[in-house]
Parts: structure tokens; sequence; C-alpha cells
């Protein structure tokens, strides 16, 4: 009997040692930078981009297993602090409550720059109008444009229809950030995802859509190269007060990130929690290696750690 007690004792002992090493800053190493399981928040606009990154570290180690979770930036974030992931790919670093919330924790994010977006705008391909005064997309968003008819009369579209991926996103986020909003106004409407902005704007001539420019930007891939030949990109002037004749209009390409010439441009992280170096740390390496940034160019963004170059052709 009492030899059933000591066995039912150490027993309990090895239970309540896994239990506590898998919660709290104690998690138990289950993976390495190359191997192992892991689950992964990503954020919708990044989804194209990060199935091209997890091919290729998928293709390269063989015994790693990355799941990922895709949905709208605020909730991945949520996610994060909760410890139900530990790895997330967001269009924004954490703030220093967040930060200071992982210490409590006894956690220490460790945060990777690994590119430069650029928030797009599309159009539908048979709108005439091809470019916006970076004056008059504060305007739509503050809710003194209303119309087509304050842009250009002569187009005849009549109300303006915004439309965002869905609530919560990084690109909702970074707008009310950026021009300082609680609230858009009634013309603003959101779908469920990026696709479906797409695919509103080719069925609605009127309609303005936001999406991450890495969504219509890499031709080597058949959902981003389709929707670029659905959709049109506008161009816009480069700062606040940019509203003159003649003034130049920059398109999301690579250049015009890289250079901040195109007004609305993010820095994009991969960010892990992990208190040893497991398959988080291997991912945000390679992410940001020469693979994984050669990619992130391919993608329509701008790599962090790479060069980007023009080139021009004299006719």
């Amino acid at each position: 009997m009492r030899r059933f007690h000591v066995y039912s004792l150490l027993i309990g002992m090895v239970f309540s040692t896994m239990i506590l090493s898998c919660t709290g800053g104690n998690r138990q190493q289950y993976d390495s930078p190359t191997s192992g399981e892991i689950r992964i928040g990503v954020d919708d606009s990044y989804l194209l981009m990060m199935a091209a990154q997890l091919d290729m570290f998928h293709y390269f180690y063989k015994n790693a297993k990355v799941d990922t979770l895709v949905d709208a930036e605020a909730n991945i974030i949520n996610l994060f602090l909760q410890d139900s992931i530990e790895v997330m790919v967001v269009g924004r670093d954490l703030t220093p409550e967040q930060l200071q919330n992982l210490r409590d924790q006894t956690y220490n994010a460790r945060s990777t720059h690994i590119a430069v977006d650029a928030v797009a705008f599309v159009l539908n391909k048979q709108n005439k109008h091809k470019n916006f005064y970076y004056d008059q997309i504060r305007d739509i968003f503050s809710g003194k444009i209303t119309s087509w008819n304050q842009i250009d009369p002569k187009l005849g579209l009549g109300n303006l229809r915004i439309i965002f991926d869905k609530n919560g996103s990084s690109n909702i986020n970074y707008f009310k950030d950026k021009f300082n909003l609680q609230d858009f106004p009634a013309t603003f409407n959101t779908a469920i995802s990026n696709q479906d902005v797409i695919n509103y704007v080719e069925n609605n001539i009127h309609a303005i859509g936001i999406v991450s420019v890495n969504w219509i930007s890499d031709p080597a891939d058949s959902i981003s190269h389709n929707f670029l030949t659905r959709v049109q990109t506008a161009g816009i002037s480069g700062f606040e007060g940019s509203n003159k004749p003649g003034e130049p209009f920059y398109q999301p390409y690579p250049y015009y990130i890289h250079d901040r010439s195109y007004p609305f441009t993010r820095d994009v992280y991969i960010i892990d929690r992990q208190t040893y170096s497991g398959l988080g740390h291997g991912l945000s390496a390679f992410i940001a290696g020469e693979k994984g940034q050669t990619i992130i160019l391919q993608s329509g963004m701008v790599p962090a750690a790479l060069p980007v170059r023009i080139v021009q052709f004299k006719q």
C-alpha cells in the first residue's frame, strides 16, 4: 500500500511539473529553431506574404511545422498578450503598455522589423479618376468629402463608398492613428476580408477599397496577380498641403515605399515571446535573413534588410 502511495506521489509530481512548465514564463521547450511545432498569429494583411514564407521555411526545415491563425490585427495582438499564441506578424510594434503587460507575466517580447508595407487605395477599372491629393484622402476620412462630385463633378459617380477588410484590422487602426480618429464617417463600410474588398471594388465603380499592397503586388502569386488584373491602384500626392496642379502622385511601388514618397506606409514586425531559443526564434531569423527578405521584396513590400533599387529606361 505504501509503495502505491509513493508511486502516486511521484506521478503527481511529474504531472504537476509538466503543467507548471507549460504555463507562464517557464514554458517547457518542445521545439528548436528548426524543428517542432508552433502556432503563430498573422494579420490578414500579410496572409499571402506569410504563406510564401512558410512554404519556403518548411521546404528547408522538414521537421518544423508552423500553423497559422489569420485574423484582424486587434484580435491577434489580444491573443498574443493572453499567451494563446507565442508569435505574431503584425503591422505595428507593441506599445509600452503592452510590453509592460508581458513583463508582468515574466516575458520579454522580441520584435524583429521585417518589412515596410504600404496601404493601397484600389479603384474600379472603369473609374477615370486615377489620383488623389493627400488632403483629399484626409478629408474623406474626416467626413468632409462624401461624394465624388466634391472630387471631380465630371465623373458623375455619386456618393463615395469606402471599403475596409474587417473591424479591428491593421488598415482601420492605421488610419485611426494617422488622422487621430475615433470613428469613421457613414461612407465607410467593412467587408469580411481583403478578397471581399477587391471583389466589391471590381463590381462597384463608385467604391474605393483599402488593402495592404501585399494583396495586389506579387506577380508570382496567383491570387495577388489575379486581383491586380481586376482593379487599379490610385496614386497619392506626397504630403499634407501637396494639392497644387503639377504635384507628383506616387503609386505604392517598392521604391516609393522605401523613400516614403508614398505617404501611407507602416513597418511590419514578427514578434515572439518565447523564453528559449525555439521555433519562433528560428522563423524570425529566417524571415529577417536573405531568403525571407527576398520573398518580402517579391510580395510588393520593402524588405527591412535588403537594398531596393529603381531601374530607369531611356526612351
